[in-house]
């Protein structure tokens, strides 16, 4: 683990420790950016009091980015902690982080993700599926359907490992022999080592759930798909919808809809969704890295 890697982990993870102050995402890019636009002199050293002084931050905040920075032996003892569990750090600074990541989110991209499984399957090729918990029978088909034909093609299939349209999708992608990654609001620990899946976390491995990690997440499912399929949601409400709406906002990817004669896919489509039946999935095949319907 090189500085700017062990940097990015002593900024942003816990330990363990609801306690410890680590950065929010929005005073992370803030000193990202600051950093940025500095002229060290020389790149590659570390950061010291004196250049958060010059950075602009006052005492306060420069002493406790600087305690945070301080903690090596912590952090060392964690990933040792996290290795025994199969877990490891990939932080947006790493070789293997995923460009698309980069790309869409920029500087709101997570610090860093934790994974668990094989990292390989991080940069392939994927298509991502979102929906409601408590699926109505066609739409369960629907998630069915998506996860299938994602096999077929040899795309990953992405998704957020929650009950309902999340589990159908990839469990229906692995019985047909597809690759998943399932970006999880739990214990990433917790998790047992799949093949063909790997498991990520946005936060610690070891951070329990919260419906603040679960609303997080949204963003990097979306973004990391070429395509998003909305199975169910529900109008003005819930984490599918609000990950829907912004995702429509900033055009982070494509979205597709089942057209499935809710209010809240009327309303997705007004927004720009692309309403499909699933009679329709046949006919999707992504020839580089654009997904094509005929």
């Amino acid at each position: 683990m090189n500085p700017r890697e062990a940097g990015f982990l002593l900024l942003t993870c816990h330990f363990g420790d609801p306690d410890r102050r680590v950065l929010t995402a929005a005073q992370l890019r803030t000193l990202a950016l600051r950093v940025r636009d500095m002229d060290r002199g020389e790149p590659n050293r570390e950061l010291q009091q004196r250049d958060f002084v010059e950075l602009g931050y006052d005492r306060e905040t420069t002493g406790r980015i600087c305690g945070l920075l301080s903690e090596s032996a912590r952090l060392e003892a964690y990933c040792t902690r996290a290795s025994r569990m199969d877990c490891t750090p990939i932080t947006r600074v790493s070789e293997g982080y995923p460009l698309l990541l980069r790309q869409r989110l920029g500087l709101d991209s997570p610090g860093c993700l934790w994974v668990k499984g094989d990292a390989s399957i991080l940069n392939t090729q994927a298509i991502a599926l979102v929906g409601s918990r408590e699926l109505r029978e066609e739409n369960r088909r629907f998630a069915e359907a998506v996860g299938c034909h994602a096999a077929e093609q040899g795309l990953t299939l992405v998704s957020g490992n929650a009950r309902g349209a999340d589990r159908t999708a990839q469990e229906a992608c692995l019985a047909a022999g597809g690759r998943v990654i399932s970006i999880v609001a739990d214990e990433l620990s917790r998790q047992p080592v799949r093949r063909n899946v790997l498991f990520v976390s946005e936060e610690d491995f070891d951070a329990p759930f919260s419906a603040q990690r679960a609303l997080s997440r949204n963003r990097c499912i979306h973004a990391l798909g070429q395509i998003v399929f909305v199975t169910q949601a529900e109008a003005g409400r819930g984490g599918t919808w609000d990950g829907t709406v912004k995702n429509l906002r900033f055009g982070w990817s494509s979205v597709v809809c089942f057209r499935d004669g809710s209010e809240a896919a009327a309303l997705l489509e007004q927004m720009g969704a692309y309403g499909i039946g699933t009679e329709e999935l046949a006919d999707f095949h992504i020839p580089s890295t654009q997904m094509t319907f005929f």
